[in-house]
């Protein structure tokens, strides 16, 4: 089976940012998946006013 890492979602700009994603991307189970949706959320509020990395 071929693992893939997951793709970052584009509101989060800042680069810690994207690090603490995919840390909390790999972890499982249902509080993992609760805890990244609210840093998803949260990020990506707190993003908004970054420019788009490439």
């Amino acid at each position: 089976m071929d693992l893939q890492p997951p793709s970052i979602p584009a509101g989060i700009r800042s680069a810690c940012g994207r690090a603490k994603y995919l840390e909390l991307a790999s972890r499982p189970g249902l509080l993992a998946r609760l805890r990244l949706a609210w840093f998803v959320a949260i990020a990506t509020l707190r993003d908004r006013s970054l420019p788009v990395p490439e």
